[in-house]
């Protein structure tokens, strides 16, 4: 993922490039490893915690880290050629959306008996099934982020909004108490809620009992027609009619246009967003940044929050690394505490690690580290991806619904059949 700014969209390439490798004096051992190759993506880890990890792995191995940061544009190419070649980067982080994909080509090492030296006993549910294909592990949990409820502390004080929602009724409460103290701005919206906030959808559906498919005997079904499913739609569109008279465009998602810039406009009560997102309003509002908290997507269930999309990386060693072992070692580095906890500090939910009291310093950090642990993934199908980053049935469906050009059943047979066929 781009950073916290591609958690918005859910998914990334993968941190690699065409030129860089390891190295040892005798190919194919990791006896005699000098140097390994370690490629980040730009925005993904802070260079206080990335110096300090080099440094301490070279200092205990003697082996020095090559360590690259990279740019998104032009990723994927790049990616191709470095795969593809006998001297790819050691260590290379992946959105966790795609790693299936690249599993499935052989390209990633098999990591599964490995797993207890990267602390897997603190992985989150989550996070496990987005870097496991087939019953293998194929990497190591980075970082993750999640959706949450932010909003404006003025304005709820001043509808008489005295605590965050902690249920879904309450929510639609909250949106109604802020409607009725906002009347006179007709530009005001309680939830700033586009129609193609798939995501978010995917919270609904999960806390519903649905699913986007189920895998069978190796072959997945989507599931979006099922009752549960629809609840979740329907869940979707009571939140959308709710949110204000003048309702965000069906036709679009929380990127067009960014929704913190609808935000930040003063007319909103809430939106449903990523830390960045919240970070992007304050820098162009700094007053927001006293005047803004969060608290988890609400369950229907009453002091139950929603399950919701774990967006973020993995990382992974290529199956055609000449330095495997030394490029275990430091993972296994960034795996323990220290390094967690930095992540943490940094605003992420660490990959693997439970402990999220370092992240826990402000409202939005409470509301993420609530609700990871009850976070899921999309399949994790190889050809997923072409179903995220193609015409997305999922948008198709909440538009077509929403703006009542097919009715709730045709919507999600429609999207239905066509998941099933492109993961077919």
């Amino acid at each position: 993922m781009k950073g916290w700014r591609g958690l918005a969209a859910g998914a990334a390439a993968l941190a690699v490039a065409v030129s860089g490798c390891g190295t040892s004096t005798n190919s194919g051992s990791n006896t005699e490893t000098k140097e390994i190759t370690v490629w980040l993506m730009d925005g993904s880890a802070a260079p206080t915690l990335t110096d300090a990890l080099n440094k301490e792995f070279e200092s205990a191995n003697g082996i020095k880290v090559k360590y690259e940061v990279q740019k998104w544009t032009g990723i994927q190419e790049k990616l191709t050629t470095a795969l593809a070649s006998s001297t790819p980067p050691d260590v290379i982080e992946l959105g966790n959306t795609q790693i299936a994909g690249f599993a499935d080509q052989g390209t990633l090492a098999d990591l599964t008996a490995d797993a207890s030296q990267f602390n897997s006993g603190e992985w989150l549910g989550g996070l496990k099934d987005s870097l496991t294909l087939n019953g293998k592990q194929y990497g190591v949990p980075f970082y993750a982020a999640n959706r949450t409820v932010i909003y404006r502390t003025d304005l709820f004080q001043a509808a008489g909004i005295t605590t965050p929602p902690t249920s879904r009724a309450e929510w639609i409460d909250a949106i109604n108490k802020l409607k009725a103290a906002n009347a006179s701005n007709p530009d005001f919206q309680a939830l700033y809620l586009p129609g193609q906030s798939w995501y978010f959808l995917l919270s609904l559906i999960w806390d519903e009992g649905g699913d986007i498919a189920k895998q069978d005997n190796g072959k997945w079904t989507s599931t979006l027609d099922s009752a549960q499913s629809k609840a979740g739609f329907e869940a979707y569109k009571a939140l959308y009619d709710a949110s204000a008279a003048k309702k965000a465009p069906a036709d679009t998602d929380e990127a067009k246009p960014q929704q913190y810039e609808v935000f930040e406009t003063g007319n909103v009560g809430m939106m449903i967003g990523l830390p960045w997102e919240l970070g992007s309003a304050v820098k162009d509002k700094p007053e927001l940044k006293d005047k803004t908290a969060a608290f988890p997507i609400p369950s229907k269930k009453a002091g139950s929050s929603a399950p919701v999309f774990l967006g973020g990386s993995n990382l992974a060693i290529p199956t055609a690394s000449k330095n495997a072992a030394a490029a275990k070692k430091w993972l296994s580095l960034l795996s323990s505490k220290k390094y967690q906890d930095m992540l943490a500090e940094g605003g992420a939910v660490p990959g693997t690690s439970k402990d999220t009291s370092k992240l826990e310093t402000n409202a939005v950090g409470k509301a993420l580290a609530a609700s990871a642990p009850n976070g899921k993934v999309t399949p994790s199908s190889p050809k997923w991806g072409a179903v995220e980053a193609g015409q997305n049935p999922l948008k198709d469906a909440l538009t077509a619904y929403l703006s009542g050009a097919k009715p709730l059943d045709q919507a999600t047979k429609d999207a239905s059949d066509a998941i099933t066929k492109a993961l077919g």
